[in-house]
């Protein structure tokens, strides 16, 4: 059917609410909104679904979250998997907790138990849930940093990781043979709580997930000595965050945690920002202020679903408070947790430090100073999950630290998805070790730069909706595809990386090579001097990205390289727009 046989059918149909069908009814006379939301289906992905909330085929709602569901569920009675159950938690975004019903019902009808948290809880604690309750399958309903008019629909698998291959396929494969939304199962949620089949959890799994925490602190001895001294900032960003948070940070020591009021309480409209990412200088506008009364040594903020964690920390020196980048807060934490495990603890002869192929080069050094592995992958902290359940499969390698430059980390194997929670207790950690060191977080960052190099990275980005957007997007990575750069800006590409065909070429010798990844609609230049660009989709946003990362030889140098090369960038953009 074409998008107005789509839309008629969803007003006419008795399956359909009068709600949804009101909604429409509203614009029944704006031919281009109605085929936005019907021209397709709202694609279930490697990542699950993402949308705006609305009714119709292409949009976050009760059908389509039910839809997804039933495609999931037929993928887990196909394994022979149902009575393992699946668990499924929700953040703090308008329709999270209906979403979250909506689908914990639908796996009830198929006979799959549903444990559903009693309230919202962090992305990190549902990966961890999903080991914890020997679940074979999670759900998390969130749109992570998006805009308010977001929703999103995560799936997540036995090992606690993001769907990867070749479950991510099978599901999606089934989600997509859902053709009649009216065949999907549901139950109500009366009959699925007396038949054991949706039971509600909370405490139980919260206690765990903050006992895993805290056996990764290396110096207690640390915290014990200044960690009533230290003063922290702190803000959920109106998501999940506030409460593990805090709880960790308290029962640390850590005693002098403020809290940004205007943004403690859920809320699913964002009040105080218009966009709810750490990665964005407004969601700090608050916290810096505060920082600024209380003479904070660190603000923190986790985005709604607490996976990611953005960082500002004091400059002693000059009383400024210095912006971390994910890349930089990344590689000050994993410099830390390395060093300190060796010095305290000794590493594992076959220990990795693992990165995404866009997150900074100073990582590579990193590990080799420590004389550890190291593995890149691609883009998607899945990846990274992905590498420990081969460890743990094969009984060959260590997991150490894994990070991604859009502000993500994790420290242990306890969950398989990157955790603002225990990034926030680490950094506050390394922040007391540190003074007892008579450091600052950003003299350890200023002293890591004079020891590996004066890394910098930075991106640029092209937002293009709509159904025409995402055909500029494709053409895009197709021209550069077909007409790869010689050059960029002062740098020359010394090999062309395409995740899409698998192919490394090296241009100076005109020789091939696997990339050894899967595959991925990913392009990747390597320039001299230990630059790089990187150009792919966004996974989650309707963007195009473009990624890049100099070495300097100060941080003046690097700032100044840094700038250059966007520029460059930029006008690589506006050539295709």
């Amino acid at each position: 059917m074409g998008y107005r046989e789509n839309y008629e059918q969803w007003i006419n149909d008795l399956y359909f609410d009068e709600a949804t069908k009101a909604e429409l009814r509203e614009i029944e006379n704006d031919e281009q909104e109605i085929k936005e939301r019907f021209y397709k289906e709202l694609e279930f992905g490697t990542a699950g679904l993402r949308g705006i909330i609305g009714a119709g085929t292409n949009r976050m709602n009760i059908y389509t979250v039910r839809k997804a569901t039933q495609g999931l569920a037929n993928y887990i009675l196909k394994k022979g998997k149902k009575e393992q159950g699946a668990v499924i938690a929700y953040d703090s975004r308008r329709m999270s907790p209906e979403f979250a019903d909506v689908a914990a019902l639908c796996l009830a009808a198929n006979g799959i138990k549903a444990y559903v948290f009693e309230s919202l809880r962090p992305t990190p604690e549902l990966s961890y849930a999903v080991r914890k309750l020997g679940c074979v399958a999670g759900i998390n309903i969130t749109a992570s940093h998006n805009p308010p008019e977001y929703n999103g629909y995560k799936v997540y698998w036995e090992d606690g990781a993001q769907i990867t291959p070749p479950h991510d396929k099978g599901i999606m494969e089934e989600v997509r043979a859902v053709t009649d939304y009216s065949t999907v199962k549901t139950m109500e949620k009366e009959e699925a709580e007396k038949a054991g089949l949706y039971e509600v959890i909370g405490a139980l799994v919260d206690d765990g997930y903050i006992a895993e925490l805290k056996k990764q602190v290396i110096h207690q001895d640390a915290i014990a000595a200044v960690g009533k001294e230290l003063k922290i900032v702190y803000s959920p960003l109106h998501g999940t965050g506030n409460i593990p948070a805090r709880r960790i940070l308290k029962e640390l020591g850590f005693e002098k945690v403020y809290v940004v009021k205007e943004q403690e309480l859920p809320d699913g409209d964002f009040p105080t920002v218009s966009y709810p990412n750490p990665e964005a200088e407004e969601a700090f506008a608050l916290g810096l202020k505060l920082a600024k009364e209380v003479d904070a040594d660190l603000i923190l903020a986790t985005d709604p679903d607490a996976d990611r964690l953005g960082v500002y920390v004091k400059d002693a020196g000059t009383g400024e408070y210095k912006v971390l980048t994910g890349n930089m807060s990344g590689c000050l934490l994993a410099d830390y947790e390395i060093r300190e495990r060796k010095a305290v603890k000794g590493l594992p002869e076959d220990g990795y430090l693992i990165k995404s192929i866009v997150t900074s080069n100073m990582a590579k050094a990193i590990a080799k100073e420590y004389g550890v592995g190291f593995i890149e992958v691609l883009t998607g902290f899945k990846y990274i999950g992905q590498q420990i359940l081969s460890f743990e499969q094969s009984g060959k390698g260590s997991y150490l630290f894994g990070f991604e430059e859009s502000y993500g980390c994790l420290i242990g194997t306890y969950a398989r998805d990157k955790d603002a929670i225990v990034a926030t207790m680490a950094l506050c950690e390394a922040a007391a070790y540190y003074r007892t060191q008579g450091k600052t977080l950003w003299d350890a960052m200023v002293d890591m730069y004079d020891k590996y190099g004066y890394y910098k990275e930075d991106i640029k980005s092209v937002t293009l909706k709509g159904i025409e957007g995402l055909q500029k997007i494709q053409e895009i990575l197709e021209t550069f595809r077909k007409n790869p750069p010689a050059e960029v800006g002062e740098y020359k590409v010394l090999s062309a990386r395409d995740y899409k065909t698998g192919v490394i070429k090296n241009i100076e010798k005109g020789e091939e090579s696997a990339t050894g990844l899967p595959e991925s609609n990913v392009l990747y230049y390597d320039l001299t001097e230990d630059a790089w660009l990187c150009v792919r989709p966004s996974g989650t946003e309707p963007k195009v990205k473009f990624y890049y990362g100099i070495k300097g030889d100060s941080l003046a140098d690097a700032k100044e390289r840094s700038k250059k090369l966007g520029e460059e960038v930029l006008a690589m953009i506006d050539s295709m727009l």
